[in-house]
C-alpha cells in the first residue's frame, strides 16, 4: 500500500540565540492509509517537531516530506493551508476553542475558511457534535462545558470537514482516567471506520491503544514497533469503581 506520509531524513534546526537547537536529527518514517499510530518519547525527544511537520504547521530543515504522494517543500503557503483544512484534522492537549463562541461556532470554523455557506456550516457541525454525543450542547461556550466535553467539541471540529488524517496531541493531557477512556473510545471508533490516526503522548498506557508505536529520543527514532497488546478502553473503563 502507498504510504499517505512519508518523510525521508528530515531534520530540524531551531536557533535559540546563539544556540543551534537540532529538534530533529535524520527521521525517516512510512505511515500507510488507516494506521493508528503513537509518537512517543521523553519531553525535547522531537515527537511535537515531527507531528507539526507532518500536519504542515512546521517545515523541516533538511529531507523530505511527501503527504499523499506531493512534496510539501514544494507547496505555497496557499496549498498548504488548503491541506491543513481539508486533509488533517487537529486535536490538541488544550483544547484551543474560541472562548466567547458556542460550541456549534468552534466546530463550524473550518467550514468558514473553507468557504461554505452558513447553513450548510450549521448542519455539519450540529451533526459532528451529535457524532461525539454533544448535540444538546451546541449553544454551550467552552466555560460551560466539562474538560472531557471541551475535548469533544475540538474532535468535532477536526472532523468537520471529514478529514483523512487526525493528529491528536497529547488528546488526554488535562483529563482523569474516567474522561480519557471516554476520549480514546471516540479515537477508537474513528480508526474503525477508516481514519488515520497519529497520536503524540508521553503515556504508554494511552500509546497502547494504537496499533503501532514509534518511539523518538534526541531527534531520532528509537524504535517503532506494531504493538501487539492492543487496550480497549471502553474494557479499561468497565475496569474502574462505579461513580
Amino acid at each position: 500500500m502507498k504510504p499517505i506520509i512519508k518523510t525521508k531524513n528530515i531534520s530540524r534546526l531551531y536557533q535559540m540565540g546563539s544556540e543551534t537547537i537540532s529538534a530533529l536529527k535524520s527521521v525517516s518514517i512510512e505511515i500507510s492509509k488507516g494506521e493508528y499510530v503513537s509518537f512517543m518519547g521523553p519531553s525535547g525527544s522531537g515527537k511535537s517537531t515531527l507531528m507539526n511537520i507532518v500536519g504542515c504547521l512546521d517545515t523541516p530543515t533538511g529531507g523530505s516530506y511527501a503527504l499523499n504522494g506531493h512534496q510539501v517543500a514544494q507547496m505555497n503557503e496557499a496549498s498548504l493551508a488548503e491541506v491543513r483544512n481539508k486533509e488533517i484534522g487537529f486535536v490538541f492537549q488544550t483544547f484551543n476553542l474560541l472562548p466567547r463562541a458556542s460550541s456549534l461556532e468552534n466546530v463550524a470554523l473550518p467550514l468558514i475558511y473553507a468557504g461554505i455557506g452558513q447553513k450548510e456550516r450549521e448542519a455539519r457541525a450540529l451533526q459532528a457534535l451529535k457524532n461525539v454525543g454533544l448535540g444538546s450542547r451546541a449553544d454551550h461556550r467552552p466555560n460551560e462545558l466539562s474538560g472531557g466535553q471541551r475535548q469533544r467539541v475540538a474532535i468535532a471540529r477536526a472532523l468537520v470537514n471529514n478529514p483523512s488524517i487526525i493528529l491528536a496531541d497529547e488528546p488526554t493531557g488535562n483529563l482523569d482516567t474516567r474522561t480519557s477512556y471516554d476520549i480514546m473510545s471516540i479515537f477508537k471508533e474513528l480508526h474503525d471506520r477508516g481514519n488515520t490516526i497519529i497520536m503524540v503522548t508521553h503515556e504508554d498506557d494511552i500509546a497502547h491503544y494504537s496499533h503501532r508505536i514509534v518511539r523518538l529520543r534526541d531527534g531520532l527514532v528509537e524504535s517503532d514497533i506494531q504493538n501487539t497488546d492492543i487496550k480497549d478502553p471502553v474494557y479499561e473503563k468497565s475496569l474502574l469503581p462505579k461513580e
